[in-house]
């Protein structure tokens, strides 16, 4: 007999909770899905996610230390801290990972399923990158000596972790392919969620004359890629999202009077931003992106790295332009092209719309509700 999902006792699993991104914005749509649904987390940040005020949100002993917030610091105590938290009451628990989430350690009686955005990056797909990175300063080659042997561990936890879940969800057909490489597990796609109706409450604006970077300002975001670029173009260029990368682009652009570092801004005015940009620049490879997504639903094109979770988003000469090399070079050919192209805001917002947040809902609840009573298979070794 099918269980009946408002007579079960469910869980949601966060990584973490601090800052607001596409992960974020996952865990809580699911959250409104499931709203009498209890939410762990590693750590959490109370002031960042008001829609929880009055949500019960447990979390792990990570919450206690003084650097809790610094969660990147600590790479062997994540798993130790899913692993504690206790999750025997819960029939069904829904994990949202893309590191340690997934870890938990549930009953032979639950039913595990894990919204995956990625196998963890810096354990699979992009290791060798992550260790090329320069991100420890002056203590950089010594603590190069010490990481391959340090991630070998966690990449056998992570992989151990993964055997835990008993049915994945993949944000996208690039996730999928690397949860079955990583993890030797099928999954079904159920890409994120796009609120389409922000912008489609407001009034059209008149599009200015400036393209748009938005996003947490990160290495692998490239957005210096993108300064580099626009400090040889006429073209104006406004950055908007907070990050560690900030300072460094800020020293980049500073002597550039066509580029403007914004920082965070509030959300009324990001929105104004982005129906008013020319076109968002998307130079990152993700695992899918919802930024693109949300400016096609303003009726905005994209210009976009041809890797990742855009393929799968942006229509290349329909709704925006896709550039095959992520360097400097191949993004200009592509804004000298946009620049002699038209794109309709209509066939925009009307690809974005196939992304809308109540598709996200509907799909959920079937696949959770078909997967409650089904014994998974077992898998490959």
């Amino acid at each position: 007999m099918t269980r009946r999902l408002d007579e079960l006792k469910i869980a949601i699993v966060a990584d973490w909770l601090t800052d607001r991104g596409g992960a974020e914005r996952v865990i809580l749509e699911i959250a409104k899905i499931f709203p009498r649904a209890d939410i762990f987390t590693s750590v959490y940040k109370a002031a960042n996610f008001p829609e929880l005020a009055n949500r019960r949100v447990i979390t792990s002993y990570l919450q206690n230390w003084p650097l809790k917030f610094k969660h990147q610091l600590f790479p062997t105590l994540r798993p130790k801290a899913f692993e504690s938290l206790n999750l025997d009451a819960y029939d069904l628990v829904i994990s949202s990972a893309s590191a340690e989430a997934k870890g938990v350690i549930t009953q032979p009686h639950t039913t595990h399923i894990c919204y995956c955005h990625t196998p963890t990056r810096y354990y699979w797909s992009h290791y060798h990158e992550y260790l090329k990175a320069k991100q420890f300063g002056i203590l950089d080659p010594i603590a190069k000596l010490f990481i391959p042997s340090l991630i070998h561990g966690l990449r056998e936890w992570d992989r151990v972790a993964a055997d835990r879940v008993d049915f994945f969800i993949a944000n996208s057909q690039h996730t999928k392919n690397r949860i079955h490489k990583f993890y030797h597990s099928d999954s079904v796609i159920i890409n994120p969620p796009v609120n389409f109706s922000r912008f489609a409450e407001h009034q059209p604006v008149v599009v200015g004359d400036y393209y748009l970077i938005l996003g947490r300002q990160i290495p692998y975001k490239r957005t210096d890629l993108v300064i580099e670029a626009f400090k040889a173009l006429p073209h104006k260029l406004k950055v908007v999202g907070d990050g560690p990368e900030l300072k460094k682009l800020k020293k980049s652009a500073a002597r550039q009077q066509n580029i403007e570092i914004l920082g965070r801004i509030p959300d009324s005015e990001v929105t104004q931003l982005v129906l008013g940009c020319k076109a968002l620049i998307f130079p990152q490879e993700e695992d899918f992106g919802i930024v693109p997504l949300e400016a096609m639903s303003a009726g905005r094109p994209v210009i976009a790295y041809a890797c990742g979770g855009a393929l799968e988003t942006v229509v290349d000469n329909q709704t925006g332009i896709l550039f095959p090399e992520q360097t400097a070079a191949s993004l200009t050919n592509a804004i000298q092209k946009f620049e002699q192209a038209n794109f309709s805001p209509d066939i925009c917002r009307e690809r974005a719309k196939q992304f809308d947040e109540t598709i996200f809902k509907q799909k959920i609840i079937e696949f959770v509700q078909s997967h409650l009573d089904i014994k998974p298979e077992a898998r490959e070794i």
